[in-house]
């Protein structure tokens, strides 16, 4: 069964990292979707209908995205208020995600030792993406741990770059 990699970056012109996993993703092509979000919905009128095909089409699933103000950026929340409704990924009906599985591949712009107790951010990534883990015990999908590159705001060389693509690869091999 493929993979289906929602990516949801604003600008991926401008993004090294995002930009370098999409292009490690595109070498896996056989297990691996990629649906871009902006470049699907410049508009942000999402086909909700055209969503929930992808999803039930797949088991495996990955939101990718950068980590703006410890969130998701607008168009993915956007997406999942529109895409997860009522009757068709929770209430009494909406078993359509059940059993399936979704982890989050994030680039963190700041380093990793600012987040935590006592630190600048004050809490942990897992802390912060708790909304997530919420959601998708909600509607019934098993929710991966997550992957995550530190520091993506800072230079960091072409080959961290390359070497994070590679563990990215590996991440989205191991839960299949």
């Amino acid at each position: 069964m493929k993979t289906l990699v929602i990516l949801a970056h604003p600008n991926m012109t401008t993004s090294r990292v995002n930009r370098r996993w999409k292009m490690e993703l595109e070498k896996h092509a056989e297990h691996v979707h990629i649906h871009e979000l902006y470049q699907a919905y410049p508009d942000w009128n999402i086909d909700v209908i055209r969503e929930q095909e992808l999803l039930e089409a797949h088991d495996h699933i990955i939101l990718q995205f950068p980590f703006y103000w410890y969130s998701y950026p607008p168009l993915l929340k956007k997406w999942l208020d529109d895409v997860f409704t009522h009757g068709w990924a929770y209430g009494s009906e909406g078993n359509r995600l059940h059993g399936k599985q979704m982890g989050l591949a994030m680039t963190i712009g700041d380093k990793q030792e600012n987040y935590g107790k006592g630190r600048p951010v004050g809490f942990s990534v897992e802390e912060l993406i708790a909304p997530f883990q919420a959601s998708v015990n909600h509607v019934g999908v098993t929710a991966l741990p997550h992957y995550a590159v530190f520091g993506a705001s800072f230079q960091a060389s072409d080959e961290e770059i390359d070497q994070s693509a590679k563990a990215y690869i590996q991440y989205i091999q191991a839960f299949k």
